[in-house]
This record gives structure tokens, C-alpha cells and sequence, in this order.
């Protein structure tokens, strides 16, 4: 059961995470932790035009929330908030057991699809969407 939660694609996405390093002066920060497993992420971004032009992360997850942390870096530069919630939402149907997978740009977040029926590791997997979306509310963007 392990070996096909944590598969070669979640760990190769895992092992290429990328946006760690800190950036100077950002316009919000978020810190999340789930209850469920204790991962914790810390985001920090800045948004010009309601679009996210920087980015960081700090995460302390299993393999699985480092996968979705990794996509998210890959994808974020240029989103809206909208657009967050939209992958957000994609990835929330899959773990709900929808035969639907994420499309675009969240298409990666399928190698993810065999953690859907461990509910206590979807907060892990949603962690960078929360932080995301938390930073952003504290900037009260539509």
C-alpha cells in the first residue's frame, strides 16, 4: 500500500522541489500546519496586478506534501488568486474520489491520486493551495 501512495512520480516531484530560498520584502506571508499529520509550510509571495510574480516555500512535509509543494512552484508565477483556488478545488475532487484528475497546469498533482482514499494526508497535499491562499487573503484581494 505505501510503495503505490508514494510512487517514482511522487517522489521524483518530491526530489525536484524548487522556490525554497527566502525572497526579500515580501507583500504577504502565510504559515500552515495541518492537524492531521503535522506538516507545516510557510509561503511568502508578492503579487503585482492581482498575479503572484515571486514565490516561496519552506516545507516540512512527507514525500507526498513535498510532491504538491513542488508543483505549486513550478505553476504559481502568474496566477491569481482564482487560479489557486481553481487547482485547489481540482485537486480536492480527485481526493475525494471523483474519477476526474487535475488538468492545465495542475495536471502533475494526479501522481498524487493513489493517496485519495488516506484522508489523514490530504492536509499535507493541500498545504501549499492553504498557505497560498491564506497570504493572499491577507492582502484582500478580490
Amino acid at each position: 500500500m505505501i510503495d503505490h501512495i508514494y510512487n517514482k512520480d511522487v517522489l521524483k516531484l518530491a526530489a525536484r522541489i524548487s522556490r525554497t530560498e527566502e525572497i526579500d520584502s515580501p507583500d504577504a506571508t502565510a504559515l500552515v500546519r495541518s492537524s492531521m499529520c503535522g506538516s507545516s509550510i510557510k509561503v511568502s509571495i508578492n503579487v503585482i496586478q492581482n498575479k503572484i510574480v515571486n514565490y516561496s516555500q519552506e516545507i516540512t512535509a512527507c514525500a507526498l506534501g513535498q510532491a504538491s509543494a513542488s508543483v505549486m512552484a513550478n505553476v504559481i508565477i502568474g496566477k491569481t488568486k482564482k487560479e489557486i483556488e481553481d487547482g485547489k478545488r481540482q485537486t480536492l475532487v480527485m481526493l475525494n474520489g471523483e474519477e476526474k484528475l487535475p488538468e492545465g497546469d495542475w495536471k502533475p498533482l494526479s501522481a498524487l491520486a493513489p493517496a485519495k482514499g488516506i484522508k489523514s494526508r490530504h492536509g499535507a497535499i493541500l498545504l501549499p493551495f492553504d498557505a497560498t491562499l491564506e497570504a493572499l487573503r491577507d492582502l484582500n484581494l478580490d
